[in-house]
């Protein structure tokens, strides 16, 4: 059972005193008052909890940071002001100029571009190999590789990857292996059970669940990494909203609820898009034809998730009139809301890239990601196979 370890819903009380409040209160307050440098002194140092400065951290970002680290199976981790904040402290917070990382070559985009131009031009080199290829991936390191960064899932095109071996690969040579699992979320994987030293999170997505707060979280099994991280964040000024981490503790609340309310629909979406005339090709774990299926079922168990990657045929044009026909479902490049959200990586995640860099990642121009949500799974395929005529009309 891959499932977190069961938790009361109610959240840790933020201020103390005899009565405490059943609902979680938000703590807008940007410093805070300590009695003599003696105490402050403390804190810094570890001896004494407390707060000093909101950049440096505060009631609502702990609060959630120590929910998420215990979804997660690490010790602790941080909170910070969204899911590349969060991969650019784990990226930046542990790497110097000289070092190597070798990244999955079917990342995010924002996170293929960090890898790709922002790391070397500070003197970190970077490389790109297949995550779902343990072979591929040892032989592409290198003496002064110092961290291995992938998805568990890739986004949008929904490789698996092959955690297990590349965790060995990282162990045996003492390379770090760092994690991002916003698309899987601790309801499907644990990637620290599996070996990753490090665990990212896009909070703004499922854990959150509701488009209403941009967050991100890292956290590590070791304590000294987590601190390197978090000081860079905190010198980069990666603050979380104390609301927006309110928002998300509260969405916390509901997140094992809806994950597996729209992780079965997924499924059930994922084989009518596949019957439906002008869909050419749908990428989803849980079925039969995807090529990772096999390492799906070992690694998630029925833990699919909620993401479907589909390819219409035809153009630019044809994509334009799919997304017009769908009604009810929004165009829009995100993911994990309660309603369903309909992207479209050429034009938004991807758009950075040329068109034979996407071809060579199986992205095209009638490539689409869908995030399901909460509906009815028939008012979802009803819609899709309207767009799906309307898409066929217009590349005729």
């Amino acid at each position: 059972m891959r499932d977190p370890k069961p938790t009361l819903i109610r959240p840790e009380p933020l201020a103390g005193g005899e009565s405490a409040p059943v609902g979680a209160p938000i703590m807008p307050s940007v410093v805070y008052e300590t009695e003599d440098p003696d105490a402050l002194d403390a804190q810094y140092e570890g001896r004494r909890e407390g707060f000093a400065y909101a950049r440096e951290g505060h009631p609502n970002a702990a609060a959630l940071a120590r929910r998420i680290a215990a979804m997660e199976g690490v010790g602790a981790g941080v909170t910070v002001g969204s899911g590349m904040a969060a991969v650019s402290a784990a990226l930046l917070g542990l790497l110097r100029a000289g070092d190597h990382i070798l990244g999955g070559d079917q990342l995010y985009g924002r996170s293929l571009r960090l890898l790709s131009e922002d790391l070397p031009r500070l003197g970190i080199a970077t490389g790109f190999v297949d995550a779902g290829d343990a072979a591929a991936v040892e032989a592409a390191l290198r003496p002064e590789t110092r961290m291995i960064l992938i998805e568990v899932v890739s986004n949008p095109t929904l490789r698996v990857a092959d955690l297990e071996g590349i965790a060995r690969l990282a162990r045996a040579r003492g390379i770090l292996l760092a994690v991002d699992n916003t698309f899987t979320t601790p309801r499907a994987i644990r990637p620290a059970e599996h070996g990753a030293d490090i665990v990212i999170q896009s909070v703004t997505k499922l854990l959150s669940g509701h488009s209403d707060a941009t967050l991100g979280w890292v956290g590590a099994r070791d304590a000294a990494l987590l601190r390197r991280m978090e000081a860079f964040a905190v010198t980069a000024g990666m603050t979380a909203s104390p609301f927006d981490c309110w928002l998300a503790e509260r969405g916390l609340a509901t997140f094992p609820l809806r994950f597996d309310r729209a992780e079965a629909t997924a499924a059930a979406v994922a084989d009518a898009l596949a019957a439906m005339p002008g869909v050419r090709r749908v990428i989803y774990p849980g079925r039969d034809d995807h090529p990772d299926a096999a390492r799906a079922r070992a690694l998630l168990g029925a833990r699919f998730c909620n993401m479907v990657t589909f390819e219409i045929e035809g153009g630019r044009a044809a994509a334009n009139a799919f997304v017009r026909a769908a009604g009810g479902i929004a165009f829009a490049p995100t993911l994990g809301d309660v309603g369903s959200t309909l992207s479209h990586p050429a034009s938004s995640s991807h758009r950075g890239l040329g068109p034979e860099a996407r071809a060579a990642l199986g992205i095209s121009e009638g490539t689409f990601r869908l995030s399901v949500g909460l509906e009815e799974p028939d008012a979802l395929t009803g819609a899709l196979a309207a767009a799906a005529d309307a898409a066929r009309r217009a590349a005729a």
